[in-house]
C-alpha cells in the first residue's frame, strides 16, 4: 500500500490547515452562538476549491483521489464540526452519487456549479420509519409521461435547509423491497418540493438538518440517477465513500483534542507540578494517541482500497465504526484531563465532546456497522 503524499497534495493540505487555524478557529464561537456558518468561511472554502474536492477536474473540481480527500477532511476535522459537517455532506454523500452514477448530461449540468460552491448538495435517504431499515421506505415515485412524481417525507437531512440539489431515494417498485428503489437528482425549485421542520440538535451548530417534503414533486425523467430500481445499490456505494470521509474528520477531531489536552496538561499546575507529570494523565494521553493513530491507519487503508477499485463495504464499516468510537473515547479523556474546565463552554472541549457523539449515529449507527461487518464475514469469511 502506498500512502506517500505528493508535493501538490502537501501544498493543498498545508493551505487547508492554515485556513482552519487562521479563519475557522477564530469564528468557532460565532458558529456556536449564532448557529450559522459565517459567509467569509463559505467564501474562503470556495476560493480554496473545498466544495469540489471530490469532483473531477474536467467539471471544475480539484479531482482529488481518496488520499487527497482524506487529508483535506482530516484537516477540516480539526476545526468546527458544524463547518466540516456542512462541507462533508456536500463533498461526500451529496456529490459522490452524481460523480459515480450520473449521466453525462447531469454531470455537465450540475457538477461545475457544485464544484465552485454555487450549488450546495445533500443526500436524502432517511425517513421517520426508515432509518437503518431502508427497506421500510415510504417515499414513492410514479412515472407520468416525461416526469417522475414523488410523494413522501425525508428527515434528518444534513444541509436540508440550504441544499439546492438533493440526491433522493424513492420506491419505484414496492414488490421488490430494497431492490425496487431508484435514485433521483432533485432541485429545490422543482414543483412540489418543500423544506419542512428544521431540527434543533444537541450539537453540530451551524450544520442544519431538516425534513424534506415531496408533495407531487415533479422530477424530469432525465434526472434519474443511474438505472431504475438500482438506487439502493447506488446508496450503499455513496454511503461507503461517505463513511470513509467521516472517519477522516473524526481523526482530525481526535488530533485537535490531543493538542488541546497536551497544552493544558503542561500548563495546569496542581500539587506544585504540571499535571502532565502524573502517570494517570500520561497514560490517558498515550491511549488517545494510540487509538487515533490506529483509526488513521485504518482510514488510509480504506482510502487506498478505493483507489484500487476494491470492494470496501466491510472496510468502510470497520473504518467508520472504529474512528467514530475512537473520537468519542478521546473526547471523554479530554474532558477528564481538563477536569471542571472541560465541562465549561469557555473551552472548545465541551463542544467537541457534544459533537463527537453524533458520529456514532449518522451515516449508519455503530450497531449497523457491526451488522454489515458480521454480514460480510458470514458471506465471504475472513
Amino acid at each position: 500500500m502506498e500512502f506517500s503524499v505528493s508535493e501538490e497534495l502537501h501544498t493543498i493540505r498545508c493551505s487547508v490547515r492554515e485556513f482552519v487555524e487562521k479563519e475557522v478557529f477564530p469564528r468557532e464561537e460565532i458558529i456556536e452562538k449564532e448557529d450559522r456558518i459565517p459567509g467569509e468561511l463559505i467564501d474562503g472554502a470556495k476560493k480554496l476549491g473545498l466544495f469540489g474536492i471530490s469532483i473531477p477536474e474536467e467539471y471544475g473540481g480539484l479531482g482529488l483521489n481518496m488520499l487527497g480527500r482524506f487529508l483535506v477532511s482530516e484537516e477540516l476535522g480539526r476545526g468546527h464540526s458544524g463547518f466540516s459537517g456542512f462541507l462533508g455532506a456536500h463533498t461526500g454523500i451529496g456529490t459522490s452519487g452524481l460523480v459515480m452514477a450520473g449521466s453525462e448530461q447531469l454531470k455537465q449540468k450540475y457538477l461545475p456549479s457544485m464544484a465552485d460552491g454555487e450549488i450546495v448538495a445533500a443526500f436524502a435517504l432517511t425517513e421517520p420509519d426508515a432509518g437503518s431499515d431502508a427497506s421500510n421506505m415510504r417515499t414513492a415515485a410514479a412515472k407520468k409521461g416525461d416526469r417522475w412524481i414523488l410523494n413522501g417525507v425525508k428527515h434528518f437531512i444534513t444541509n436540508g435547509p440550504e441544499a439546492d440539489l438533493i440526491t433522493t431515494m424513492a420506491v419505484t417498485d414496492p414488490s421488490r423491497g430494497s431492490r425496487g428503489i431508484t435514485a433521483f437528482v432533485v432541485e429545490k425549485d422543482f414543483p412540489g418540493f418543500k423544506v419542512g421542520k428544521v431540527d434543533e440538535k444537541m450539537g453540530l451548530r451551524g450544520s442544519h438538518t431538516s425534513e424534506i417534503i415531496f408533495e407531487d414533486c415533479e422530477v424530469p425523467v432525465e434526472n434519474t440517477l443511474g438505472e431504475e430500481n438500482e438506487g439502493f445499490i447506488t446508496a450503499l456505494k455513496i454511503l461507503a465513500r461517505g463513511r470513509a470521509g467521516l472517519a477522516a474528520r473524526c481523526v482530525g477531531g481526535c488530533k485537535r483534542l490531543i493538542e488541546l489536552s497536551l497544552d493544558y496538561a503542561r500548563e495546569r499546575i496542581q500539587f506544585g507540578k504540571p499535571i502532565i507529570e502524573n502517570q494517570a494523565i500520561q497514560w490517558m494521553l498515550a491511549d488517545m494517541v494510540m487509538e487515533t493513530e490506529a483509526a488513521r491507519a485504518l482510514s488510509l487503508q480504506t482510502a487506498w482500497k478505493v483507489e484500487q477499485e476494491m470492494d470496501i463495504i466491510m472496510d468502510a464499516a470497520l473504518t467508520k465504526l472504529f474512528a467514530s468510537e475512537t473520537f468519542c473515547r478521546v473526547a471523554d479523556c479530554a474532558v477528564q484531563i481538563h477536569g471542571g474546565m472541560g465541562y465549561m463552554k469557555d473551552l472548545p472541549i465541551e463542544r467537541l465532546y457534544r459533537d463527537a457523539r453524533i458520529t456514532r449515529i449518522y451515516e449508519g449507527t455503530s450497531e449497523v456497522q457491526r451488522m454489515i461487518i458480521a454480514g460480510q464475514l458470514v458471506k465471504k469469511g475472513y
